[in-house]
């Protein structure tokens, strides 16, 4: 059985800050396409040479407009920017550049007008981008608020959840991991409305310790593992009782306990009721039995620089096997001893894999919902979830794709607390 020590970490989430969008800050209008083509680059120049000798001769003391959903609305009704000047009171500190860029707020009105000239000039000013080739008003983006978005990535208290999977009778796996692994059964909850229930299991309470989200969709007893999934991993303080227990609850044990390949740690691999593989791995007292979820992936290094800068993980380490023709990297957000990892496989000239229909989602709690989301599709993450509450329940949520297609879902950490109590 897993031998467990008490967690000493725990979730300390902070308020998130507001979420910088330029629908969201700013309401700005379409201008019409007639008029756009009545307008010729002349006059643009004039306007220009016009809020020039305005910005030398006042200046702009404070720029109002904020979104009135708060700082957790990925959308909503904008407030029109009002922009209160006074002569004299321009402060002497502020930069050339950020001036240039009011001034590029002061004359949106007049370069909605202009189309394609107007994209250009703003590309020309530090990359800040507020009007497309067409016209239309996008998300302010500047490349320092991307790096800072990624910045805090790397300080945002992330904390693996749980591990979501389907299986075909909930009360037989419930058992078999409660009698062979050791598990608690932490919470039930039936969605009669939706067909399914869920059965959270694991070796601690969810505030502290990762678990298994089991899922059971009514009158479906099947699915399919597909190639792409691997194991999870158990650390155990004796393998080969826990494969002779195994072998007693009717288990499958596909590799006998022995050391490692290359190594001295005693493993074996065991299969539950669904065909879920499960390494087990001879370790002494861990505060996280439940210790890696294995995916295979068909490119490791683009692996890596995603998890590292789109979900925060640290690289923990880093194993090619040439022998075996495969390579492995562990990833989390602590040491492997103390928390669960990924372990994300590589196979020699495997570069895709079939998903299949059993595995569903790794869950992380994250400070906030909606940066989350900024950093992952800057890093080219695929959404499936827009940020935002969940229906009945109100926790929000961001859900994305990895490169290979594997899901995450992303919860806010006072909001997953709050559902726990």
């Amino acid at each position: 059985m897993a031998s467990i020590v008490p967690m000493a970490a725990s979730i300390k989430p902070s308020l998130s800050s507001l979420k910088l969008s330029a629908t969201a800050r700013f309401g700005f209008s379409r201008a019409s396409p007639n008029l756009c083509s009545r307008v010729s680059s002349l006059h643009l120049s004039s306007v220009l040479h016009k809020r020039v000798l305005q910005m030398k001769n006042c200046s702009c003391s404070s720029v109002d407009g904020s979104s009135q959903n708060g700082s957790h609305s990925p959308s909503g009704p904008a407030t029109t920017p009002q922009i209160r000047s006074s002569r004299g009171t321009f402060s002497s500190a502020l930069s050339y550049l950020t001036k240039r860029r009011l001034l590029l707020i002061l004359l949106l009105p007049q370069l909605q007008l202009f189309g394609q000239k107007t994209s250009k000039l703003f590309k020309a000013e530090g990359s800040t981008r507020l009007v497309s080739a067409g016209g239309n008003v996008i998300q302010a983006s500047t490349a320092a608020m991307q790096e800072n978005v990624l910045d805090w990535v790397k300080t945002d208290k992330r904390r693996m959840l749980h591990v979501v999977y389907r299986v075909g009778d909930l009360d037989r796996t419930i058992k078999f991991y409660s009698d062979c692994f050791g598990m608690k059964l932490l919470r039930k909850r039936d969605i009669t409305e939706d067909r399914y229930t869920n059965a959270f299991l694991g070796y601690g309470p969810e505030e502290h310790h990762f678990v298994i989200e089991l899922t059971y969709n009514y009158g479906v007893d099947k699915y399919d593992i597909g190639s792409g999934f691997g194991h999870f991993g158990i650390a155990i303080e004796d393998v080969a009782k826990t494969v002779d227990i195994v072998k007693a609850k009717g288990g499958k044990v596909t590799r006998e306990p022995g050391p490692v390949k290359g190594g001295k740690t005693v493993i074996a691999f065991v299969e539950d009721p669904d065909g879920y593989k499960f390494e087990l791995l001879e370790r002494g007292p861990t505060p996280e039995p439940l210790c890696q979820v294995m995916l295979r992936v068909g490119d490791l290094d683009r692996s890596i620089e995603f998890y590292e800068k789109a979900y925060g993980m640290q690289l923990l380490r880093k194993r090619d096997n040439p022998e075996y023709k495969y390579t492995i990297a562990m990833l989390g957000y602590g040491p492997e001893d103390k928390n669960t990892v990924m372990e994300l496989t590589y196979n020699y000239g495997v570069t895709k894999y079939d998903t299949g229909n059993a595995y569903a989602q790794i869950a992380i709690g994250t400070d906030d919902v909606y940066k989350t989301a900024e950093a992952v599709k800057l890093c080219g993450g695929k959404v499936t979830r827009e940020p935002g509450p969940l229906p009945g329940i109100n926790t929000k949520v961001f859900a994305c794709l990895d490169p290979d297609g594997w899901k995450t879902v992303f919860v806010d950490n006072i909001d997953f607390l709050k559902e726990l109590a």
